[in-house]
């Protein structure tokens, strides 16, 4: 025992010397690599503090958050305004949205607005601001909240909403059909927003999200640049038409990580063999598992799919397997994986795929049952204007298509023209993810067509995704105003897990940097 005490004390990382480093030692160089890290991508931003803003609207006063006040917050996260507004301005109207709009930063712009939605579908916003770029942190296994350095207030003002109507504290009766259902309510309620808080017409505007947001973002967009791709969005255009002065906002581009913009087939089954060949140590299946998924990729045409279809330029339409929008009768691989992956670790996560035993503890209960949940808190939910007697959940087990989503992909319909018209477009995907892999983001660019041309020309280099401070942080590649990023280290959520890289390609999509 006292051998095994006198061994604990040292750690088995050798210097150059071969010395032993001692715990300390360890600590040191830890503490000081977590230094570099924090600075790293944003070296000029001031934490604490926000710029001089008001509204003369009366009504703005009604949202006002006191950011001294917040339960379970010892630090003042700055003056904010959270609420409900209706997505219309009709007297009837019972649908409305839950909105918490920061200020920007110290050194953040004036001029600009960033637009950010979680996914789902029906999965809340304020997961985003709490946990991933909003001005305070409260991540996983985190005991209490910290001052976010890498918040995106840093940048320019955020506004985060949760939508579609049904999603955490909004208000009425899910009744959306489609991504145009969708948009039309975002659009209706940031027009109300405008009216509130007046002095913010006229500003730049980047609409932002993740997850299901690959299908949100792109279809808010097309309504935004007031043309949509499909005789089925022809009402929707015919509407912006009407009065091109309905959202008083410059819409200059968007970012959606780790997307949904195409089929389940692509970004799930065709790549999810090759990512568990990548992974193999995490997922440590046996031979006979990996034969048996050996054989049903190969009857179900996954087998060498990369290789054989995603060229750099693409040599035509990308096949899908069985030529169908789904995966065939016993084709399901993805499933197939998932189901004994959490037989070998209970606590698989897909949205990032190292985590195990025992999952860590979260304040919104997203990954366990946790109570209390802190935006269910009562005196939370007064602090924001939000309605107490809502019970909010992180992602609604009301479905917020009563009927299923009937629009198709994105980057089968809008992306594509939403691209031309942005000023940038950025595409990120976490590579430790296995609920979206990588590898079907690539599959949907190189089948789709934007700027004159299908997919990228040339080869997206590894490597070549550099943070400031850092080095080397993944790959990267751009081209006619797309710009796609892969990020090592991080999973699903990404301004989450990959702040630093986060906050370095919000730069540029806003362009204050000017390379990728």
């Amino acid at each position: 025992m006292r051998l095994l005490a006198v061994f604990a004390t040292l750690l088995a990382v050798a210097t150059a010397s071969g010395r032993f480093m001692t715990m300390q030692e360890v600590n040191e160089r830890r503490l000081e690599a977590v230094k570099r890290w924090q600075t790293s991508g944003s070296q000029n931003v001031k934490s604490g503090g926000v710029q001089n803003i008001t509204f003369t609207n009366p009504k703005a006063s009604e949202f006002y958050v006191d950011g001294k006040s917040l339960p379970l917050v010892d630090f003042d996260v700055g003056p904010s305004w959270a609420g409900l507004l209706p997505i219309s301005n009709s007297p009837n109207e019972t649908r409305k949205l839950f909105f918490w709009f920061f200020p920007p930063g110290p050194q953040g712009s004036l001029d600009d607005l960033i637009f950010w939605t979680n996914g789902g579908p029906g999965c809340s916003s304020l997961a985003g601001l709490l946990e991933e770029n909003g001005p305070f942190s409260w991540s996983w296994g985190q005991a209490a909240p910290t001052v976010n350095q890498h918040s995106w207030t840093n940048l320019s003002s955020v506004l985060w909403v949760e939508q579609p109507v049904g999603t955490g504290f909004s208000q009425g009766i899910p009744d959306a059909q489609n991504e145009e259902d969708i948009a039309a309510q975002v659009v209706g309620f940031m027009q109300q927003f405008l009216e509130v808080f007046s002095e913010l017409k006229g500003k730049k505007l980047y609409l932002s999200g993740e997850s299901y947001a690959g299908m949100y973002v792109p279809c808010e967009s097309a309504v935004v640049f007031f043309e949509l791709n499909s005789k089925t969005n022809e009402d929707i255009a015919n509407y912006i038409y009407e009065d091109p002065s309905r959202l008083d906002l410059l819409l200059q581009g968007i970012w959606i990580n780790d997307p949904l913009i195409s089929w389940f087939v692509v970004q799930q089954e065709i790549p999810a063999l090759d990512f568990v060949k990548k992974h193999a140590s995490l997922f440590s299946f046996n031979h006979t598992y990996m034969d048996y998924l050996d054989e049903m990729a190969a009857t179900c045409n996954y087998t060498g799919y990369m290789d054989k279809y995603v060229t750099y330029p693409p040599k035509g339409l990308l096949p899908l397997p069985g030529d169908s929008t789904d995966f065939a009768q016993g084709c399901d691989i993805w499933g197939d994986i998932y189901n004994n992956s959490l037989i070998i670790n209970p606590s698989f996560d897909i949205y990032r795929i190292w985590d195990t035993y025992p999952s860590p503890w979260d304040v919104l209960g997203f990954l366990d049952t946790q109570s209390p949940i802190y935006f269910n808190l009562t005196d939370v939910k007064e602090a924001i204007h939000a309605p107490v007697d809502t019970e909010w959940i992180v992602c609604t087990s009301t479905y917020v298509f009563p009927n299923d989503d009937s629009s198709l992909p994105s980057a089968l319909t809008v992306l594509p023209n939403v691209i031309e018209k942005s000023q940038r477009t950025v595409i990120v995907h976490g590579l430790a993810e296995f609920m979206f892999i990588a590898d079907g983001d690539r599959i949907a660019i190189q089948n789709m067509t934007w700027n004159g041309m299908q997919g990228f020309q040339t080869p997206i280099a590894d490597d070549s995704f550099i943070v400031d401070g850092v080095g080397a942080y993944g790959s990267m590649h751009s081209e006619r105003g797309l710009t796609y990023y892969e990020v090592v280290l991080s999973g699903h959520m990404l301004p989450q897990f990959a702040p630093v890289a986060s906050f370095q390609i919000m730069q540029y999509l806003m362009g204050f940097r000017d390379t990728p």
